[in-house]
């Protein structure tokens, strides 16, 4: 069984399309393979800037003859279907065969379609992934009408086996394939012949090119940690970069600079923030003091000067790069420090647009700065402090060093607040206020930075479901999933009981005063009044009659805010299921079940979420257990026995059961369960001690299960038939204060 090698050979692949290209490589040339009928053992595909390289193992020689059974039209159809079949088939009426079925006399057809060599379907296979590679973006040169990453210089395409290495022959727009290839651009710029991976690997390996990603990035953060390690310094960990720059040379050759005295004290997140961007170094620190001191830069060639005259030049860059980050670093502190301070920052952001239907980056903050106040009790935080840190959160947005480094917002924040002299609180929340970002980010744990980064995500939310622009399937541009799901964790991670309802209705209305209306055409007094109803009553709509009572003594509101009490419940609970779904989501991969989820979520308070999440686990806990599947059992024979009743009947049984009716052991024990059952289950649920409420559960499994296998519900007499229906209900009373047990599957 022979062995296929392709190599792609181009001008420099960008280094964050390598890997993807190397995969869909991979994929399309064996899945064509196969769909063929070439079956291989193994496949295997690297990359380097210069060349995509795919390795298949173990491919059949040649695919095997096929012979496939066609039914055709019934004997004696019209000719023009019978025709249409034979040209389908690929076959003339003689070679048709007339069988007996059931539906009468049919034609069949025999078609077999013989093997075809290797060579011949790779050949087809690899034009067509070449044609309609899927590069994020492609270039056509030349005359040609092929469209590559960049420039594609030559195909190498070879089967090998015992005997040899043969060319598969091929040629796209020119490009003739062959078994030659190129080594290192400089060092090795030669054309070599190969037979075979094998072979390949080890010539280009000789031609200073190292093959295999994995093998570049470990060789060079071996050297980089070693040449660190020799100066008492160490590097500063970034697998994203190291990727990187793995696909940035073929021949790594790891240089350590120092960084000039001058730029030491600027801020180790600066330092390495710029160095990484701009030039791609990797930063080396001081682990006594924390502060960036050297990098690490990586060659792509070996130099008689042992790298001198590239380190000199990176050096020199370096320096001007970080004579600008300094520049902005200094200018943003004179601002930071200056009498006016950050604020000078948040009245520019007045000019800045954050969406053109909800208003400025300085209007948003208005909201974020009221909602955390509002928020900062409940999390246990100063209200004072928790305005302040929303109020100067965002302003590095403003300043020099974030508009040239985007990714160090907040975290400059932290650096000019604390230049400006407000509480370390405040600081932390300018930094913190964004996260999480993602599910591996850390989730602040400061009261003042958790009112802070709830009440930025819940605006965010908030705001763009009153514009109505929700994620729609996959497409999600504002980023609301990982918005919600940042909310779930802040809420989640530090054991918060926060009612979202409450908090959404409020800002709700914020926005939309915000940005559709002013709060002069209500009052700002009778908008802090309404929302002071909100948090009183938890519900907007009862918030709104209150205040519609007593501040204008019943009349119509103004008409800038007609229709609210409407809309805003209903964005409101819109937006609560919004959170539900992503809720499923990250219970799921805690081994919770939707359905479970689902059961506790019909429950009243579902919009605290950490209520909502104690109840699902100890259900899901609970369901777990024989006695959980048994009692789910129980309870779904009688909530569907009642259920037919009371549609048969067209009577609801939920007047409770007298047990002087109960004619069996079994049922008067049932009776019992039932009033021991929710005499432990009730204080239980008030208690929020959900454990404990499960274990109530459990007890009513072997009375219940006794009762059904001991009782006809439906017996001959009607007084003792009500009376057992409305037992059954008293089932579904008692288990339902847990959850819905109707809507968990079993």
């Amino acid at each position: 069984m022979p062995d296929l090698l392709i190599e792609l050979f181009s001008e420099e692949i960008p280094a964050r399309m390598q890997a993807r290209a190397a995969e869909d490589l991979k994929k399309r040339v064996t899945d064509g393979l196969v769909e063929a009928g070439l079956t291989y053992s193994g496949a295997a595909a690297l990359s380097t800037p210069r060349r995509l390289t795919l390795a298949v193992d173990g491919l059949l020689a040649e695919s095997p003859t096929i012979r496939e059974e066609r039914k055709g039209p019934k004997v004696g159809a019209p000719n023009k279907a019978i025709e249409g079949f034979l040209r389908g088939a690929g076959l003339t009426r003689d070679q048709l065969e007339e069988r007996e079925t059931p539906k009468g006399a049919v034609y069949f057809a025999m078609i077999e379609k013989p093997g075809r060599p290797a060579a011949e379907i790779i050949a087809e296979v690899l034009e067509d992934t070449i044609r309609n590679f899927p590069w994020p973006k492609s270039m056509r040169w030349g005359a040609g009408s092929l469209r590559w990453v960049r420039p594609l210089h030559s195909i190498l395409c070879i089967l090998s086996d015992e005997a040899g290495a043969t060319v598969v022959d091929l040629d796209i727009d020119g490009i003739k394939s062959g078994n030659t290839t190129r080594g290192h651009r400089f060092m090795a710029p030669d054309q070599i012949t190969v037979t075979g991976f094998d072979d390949y690997a080890a010539k280009l390996k000789r031609a200073y090119v190292v093959l295999d990603p994995r093998e570049r990035a470990e060789a060079i953060w071996q050297e980089a940690t070693n040449q660190a390690f020799a100066s008492g310094l160490e590097v500063v960990e970034d697998k994203g970069l190291l990727a990187e720059v793995a696909g940035l040379v073929e021949c790594p050759v790891v240089l350590m600079g120092a960084i000039d005295a001058e730029f030491l004290e600027l801020p180790a997140e600066v330092l390495q923030t710029s160095m990484k961007e701009h030039q791609k170094f990797f930063s080396v620190k001081n682990p006594k003091t924390g502060r960036i001191e050297k990098f690490i830069t990586v060659a792509n060639r070996e130099t008689a000067d042992n790298g001198a005259t590239i380190l000199a030049g990176n050096q020199k860059v370096l320096s001007a790069r970080l004579a600008d980050a300094k520049f902005f670093w200094e200018n943003d502190l004179r601002t930071a420090k200056s009498e006016a301070g950050m604020s000078a920052w948040v009245e520019n952001l007045g000019n800045v647009t954050f969406h053109n239907k909800l208003g400025t980056q300085a209007a948003r903050i208005d909201r974020i700065a009221a909602l955390a106040r509002e928020i900062a009790p409940v999390v246990g935080a100063d209200a004072g402090l928790a305005e302040q840190a929303a109020r100067v959160a965002k302003a590095d947005l403003s300043s020099e060093m974030v508009y040239e480094f985007p990714e160090l917002q907040g975290l400059m924040g932290r650096y000019y607040a604390q230049a400006a002299g407000l509480p370390q609180e405040v600081a932390n929340a300018c930094e913190q206020h964004y996260s999480p970002l993602g599910p591996g980010d850390d989730v602040p744990s400061e009261p003042v930075s958790v009112a802070v980064a709830l009440a930025d995500k819940l605006d965010t939310l908030t705001g763009f479901w009153a514009i109505d622009e929700k994620p729609t399937g996959s497409k999600d541009p504002y980023a609301l999933r990982r918005a919600a799901l940042g909310v779930i964790r802040l809420v989640l991670e530090n054991d918060v009981r926060v009612p979202l309802d409450r908090f959404f209705d409020s800002q709700l209305l914020r926005t939309e005063m915000s940005v559709n209306h002013s709060e002069g055409s209500m009052g700002e007094a009778m908008l802090s009044d309404l929302i002071a109803k909100i948090a009183k009553h938890g519900v907007f709509g009862a918030a709104f009659k209150e205040v519609q009572a007593s501040a204008l003594g019943g009349t119509d509101w103004p008409s800038p805010i007609e229709g609210l009490d409407a809309k805003i419940p209903d964005t409101s609970d819109n937006l609560l299921s919004f959170f539900h779904d992503r809720l499923k989501v990250f219970l799921r991969d805690q081994g919770i079940r939707h359905d479970v989820i689902d059961a506790c979520i019909a429950m009243d308070g579902n919009d605290d979420l950490t209520l909502l999440v104690k109840r699902a686990c100890a259900l899901e806990d609970f369901m777990k257990t024989e006695d959980g599947t048994n009692l789910l059992q129980g309870f779904k024979r009688a909530n569907n026995i009642l259920s037919q009743a009371e549609e048969k009947d067209g009577v609801e049984y939920s007047y409770g059961a007298d047990r002087k009716f109960a004619e069996d052991d079994t049922e008067k024990a049932l009776f019992d369960a039932l009033e021991a059952g929710g005499a432990a289950i009730s204080p239980a649920i008030e208690a929020e001690d959900f454990a404990a409420a499960m274990r109530g559960m459990a007890a009513l499994r072997a009375p219940i299960d006794a009762f059904f296998e001991a009782v006809q519900v439906n017996a001959d007499s009607e007084v003792v038939r009500r009376n057992r229906l409305n037992l059954l209900s008293q089932i579904r009373q008692v288990c339902g204060q847990v959850a819905d047990l109707t809507k968990i599957e079993g």
